[in-house]
C-alpha cells in the first residue's frame, strides 16, 4: 500500500510540474489500472454523424479540435482515446469490482469478485524461476505467448491465465458467457478482448493484495499469441499497471490499423467480427466501413505509452496483417517520442521462419532485454523498429498530422531525437544476410538537413555504407550519415560477430 502511494505522488509531482517519468523504466507504469477516471468525461460522437477519414485519426488532437500541447496533456487525451475505443470497437471495460479478493501461492493464484449481487471465480496457475522472490510476472494468455524459458532465465514468474475461463468463445453475442458475463451479464455488448483484459486486471488486484511475498503486483507484464495476442494488446492498453506489453501475431482485431486490413489481403473485419465475439457489438457497424471510424489501432498503441511495448509479427502471413501492424507501430511510436520515451517500444517482423507462433531465436535477445527493462529495472536497452522488407508498411501514407514537440526529456529511442532545429524520424528496413554480417537501410522522414547517428551493440562493428556521407568513429562503432544528394534512405553493413540486435539509431535537424 505504501509503495502504491508513493507511485502516485510521483506520478501527481510528474504532472504538476509538467514533465513525463518516462525515461526511468521504474515509474513507466502507472499505480492505478486507469489514471483517466478523474478526466472530464468526454461529449463522445454518434455514431451515425460520423465522417469517412481515409487516413489514420490524429491522436494529439482533442475531440474539441485542439491539440495537446504538453506531456500533462496526455493523461485527459488517453482517457478520449480510451473513451472511442470502447464506444467503437472494444466495449466498455468496467472499474474495478465492489470486492475482489484471492491468494498466491508458488503454484497458483485465485481469484474471486462481486459485484452488484453477482459473483465469479477463477484461477491461474503459477511457475516460479529459479532464485530468491518476490519476482515480477509475465501473464501468458492461453498457453501461447513469448518464450516461458527466457522469460523465467530472465528472472520473471509465468503467470498461466485461462482466458476462457473469463470469456468463452463459441457463444452467440447475446448469450456470451464466462466470469466477465456471469458479472456483467451474458447480453453485455463489451466484446471477449476486454473481458479477457478485465480478468489479467483483477489478477493484479490480488497480486497488489497479497504483500508481494511471492509475486510483485507492481511489475506485471502480459503477453500471448495469435487470438491471445489480440487479447494481450487490448489487455496493455486497458490497465495503466502493466509495465510490458507483449502481443505476437496479433491479425486483425490486433495491433494492424483496421483502414489497412481491407487493401492488405489480411482477415476481413467482418471474418474478424463474426469469427468469434472479440470486438464489441458496437463494431458491426463499421465492418465494411472502417474509414468512418474516429479512432483506429495505432491510437491503442498509444494508450500503452509511454509503458513497455514489445511486438512481435511474422511478415510471411498475409492473413496476420503485418503491412498494417507496422504502420500501427510507427504511428503509434509517434505519441512515445512526444512523450520522450521512443526507446519504450519495439516492433519486430525480420523473422526467417514463417510458421504462426513459432518460437524464434531473434526474439530471445529483445525478449530478455525487455524483461530486464521493464520488469527488473536492470536494462537499458532501447527499443527498436526491426520491420521486415517483406511487410514494411509506409507511415507517410497513412497520416496527415504531424508530432508535437511537448517538451518531454527525450529517452533513448530507436527513431527520434529532437533539437534546437527541428527533429525527424528513422525506420529500419532488413536487407541482406550472411553468416558474419547483414544490411539494413534507413529511411529518414522530417526534414532533408539532417543528421543520423548509429551505434553498433558490441561487439559489432559498421564495415561500409552507402547512399549517405558517413563517418565512422570510435573504433568503427559509431556511423554518423548526413545527405549526400542520394536521397533520404541510405545502408550500411554490421559485422555482428554474435550479435545480431539492430545498432540504436538517432536523428536531428542540423
Amino acid at each position: 500500500m505504501l509503495r502504491r502511494t508513493a507511485i502516485a505522488l510521483l506520478a501527481a509531482l510528474a504532472a504538476a510540474v509538467g514533465v513525463t517519468a518516462a525515461t526511468e523504466s521504474r515509474a513507466a507504469a502507472a499505480g492505478v489500472e486507469d489514471e483517466g477516471v478523474s478526466c472530464p468525461a468526454p461529449a463522445l460522437p454518434d455514431a451515425g454523424a460520423l465522417p469517412t477519414v481515409t487516413r489514420l485519426p490524429d491522436p494529439f488532437k482533442r475531440l474539441n479540435g485542439t491539440r495537446i500541447t504538453s506531456p500533462a496533456d496526455w493523461r485527459c487525451q488517453r482517457n478520449e482515446i480510451k473513451k472511442l475505443a470502447e464506444k467503437f470497437v472494444y466495449g466498455e471495460k468496467p472499474a474495478k469490482p465492489s470486492s475482489v479478493t484471492g491468494t498466491v501461492s508458488a503454484s497458483t493464484v485465485t481469484v474471486n469478485v462481486s459485484h452488484n449481487g453477482r459473483s465469479a471465480s477463477f484461477s491461474a496457475g503459477v511457475e516460479l524461476p529459479s532464485g530468491t522472490g518476490p519476482f515480477p510476472a509475465v501473464v501468458v494468455l492461453g498457453g501461447f505467448g513469448a518464450d516461458t524459458a527466457t522469460i523465467k532465465a530472465a528472472g520473471a514468474a509465468v503467470i498461466k491465465y485461462d482466458p476462457y475461463a473469463v470469456g468463452r468463445e463459441g457463444t452467440g453475442r447475446a448469450n456470451k458467457q464466462g466470469a466477465f458475463y456471469s458479472v456483467y451479464g451474458s447480453n453485455s455488448t463489451t466484446g471477449l478482448l476486454v473481458a479477457w483484459a478485465w480478468g489479467v486486471s483483477r489478477i493484479i488486484d490480488v497480486l497488489e493484495q497479497s504483500g508481494g511475498s511471492i509475486l510483485r503486483g507492481d511489475a506485471t507484464g502480459v503477453t500471448g499469441c495469435s487470438r491471445f495476442g489480440k487479447g494481450t494488446f487490448v489487455t496493455g492498453a486497458f490497465d495503466q499497471r502493466i509495465a510490458l506489453t507483449m502481443p505476437i501475431e496479433s491479425g486483425t482485431a490486433g495491433v494492424p490499423i483496421l483502414r489497412g486490413v481491407p487493401g492488405e489481403g489480411a482477415q476481413s473485419l467482418s471474418s474478424a467480427y463474426g469469427e468469434q465475439p472479440w470486438l464489441g457489438d458496437a463494431f458491426g457497424s463499421f465492418t465494411g466501413s472502417p474509414t468512418r471510424l474516429p479512432v483506429d489501432t495505432h491510437e491503442t498503441v498509444a494508450m500503452i505509452a509511454p509503458r513497455g511495448l514489445f511486438i512481435m509479427d511474422n511478415p510471411h502471413i498475409a492473413n496476420l496483417g503485418p503491412r498494417s501492424a507496422s504502420v500501427a507501430a510507427l504511428a503509434g511510436a509517434e505519441v512515445y517520442k512526444a512523450l520522450g520515451a521512443g526507446g519504450n517500444i519495439t516492433y519486430w517482423s525480420d523473422v526467417q521462419d514463417g510458421s504462426h507462433c513459432a518460437n524464434r531465436a531473434e526474439w530471445r535477445e529483445p525478449l530478455r532485454q525487455n524483461i530486464q527493462r521493464f520488469l527488473l529495472n536492470t536494462g537499458n536497452q532501447a527499443g527498436v523498429m526491426r520491420i521486415s522488407s517483406r511487410a514494411a508498411g509506409n507511415l507517410a501514407e497513412w497520416r496527415d498530422w504531424t508530432t508535437p514537440h511537448l517538451g518531454a526529456s527525450p529517452s533513448s529511442s530507436p527513431s527520434t531525437s529532437p533539437s534546437s532545429g527541428g527533429s525527424c524520424s528513422t525506420t529500419y528496413t532488413a536487407g541482406q544476410q550472411w553468416a558474419d554480417r547483414f544490411n539494413l537501410t534507413v529511411n529518414v522522414s522530417g526534414g532533408g538537413n539532417w543528421v543520423v547517428t548509429v551505434t553498433a551493440q558490441s561487439p559489432q562493428y559498421f564495415q561500409n555504407s552507402w547512399n549517405a556521407a558517413t563517418t565512422l568513429s570510435n573504433n568503427n562503432t559509431v556511423l554518423t550519415a548526413r545527405p549526400n544528394g542520394s536521397g533520404n534512405s541510405f545502408g550500411f553493413t554490421v559485422m555482428h560477430n554474435g550479435n545480431r540486435t539492430w545498432p540504436a539509431i538517432s536523428c536531428l535537424i542540423a
